[in-house]
């Protein structure tokens, strides 16, 4: 059982196999919290040598996708979603399947914001307003119809530029 972030940090994969073999443990919360330290800790370590270090960014990546996965639907779950969002595993940037689902939930959540700010100003979106912006991935662009929304008289105007 890893509890000590300078431990987890040593062995990656030891200390996701401790987090994942301790999955009804009572001390699981300490395991998780030792492990997403010890990755951050070592990220910042690494910093600068992901590119040519062997097993840099991408294996902690990868740590803390198989831990995800391990610990299945529930609060242990959650709870280590909220820790990897919390120390941020310095994934952007790499091209990872964690990257492009963080990058993809990000876009759904801008563009469900945008369509229930409209909704709760009244404002009626067309399916073909509706389509573009759920079809959307550009959080820059994203990001300024969520502006617009708050003061458009028509749905169409969120995509008038300025």
């Amino acid at each position: 059982m890893i509890t000590q972030a300078e431990e987890a940090a040593q062995d990656l994969g030891v200390a996701a196999f401790s987090a994942l073999a301790y999955t009804k443990d009572p001390g699981l919360t300490a395991i998780r919290d030792a492990l997403a330290s010890g990755m951050a800790d070592e990220a910042e370590k690494s910093k600068g040598h992901a590119e040519t270090d062997e097993g840099g960014d991408v294996d902690r990546v990868d740590w803390a996708e198989i831990v995800e996965v391990g610990l299945g639907e529930g609060p242990g779950r959650d709870y280590w979603r909220h820790l990897m969002a919390t120390y941020t595993p310095n994934f952007p940037g790499s091209n990872t399947i964690v990257e492009e689902s963080w990058l993809e939930g990000k876009a759904e959540g801008k563009a469900e914001d945008i369509l229930r700010i409209l909704g709760v100003r009244g404002i009626e979106v067309s399916d073909s307003v509706r389509e573009r912006v759920t079809a959307c991935t550009d959080l820059d662009v994203l990001g300024a119809w969520l502006d617009r929304s708050l003061s458009v008289a028509d749905a169409e105007e969120l995509f008038v530029e300025e």
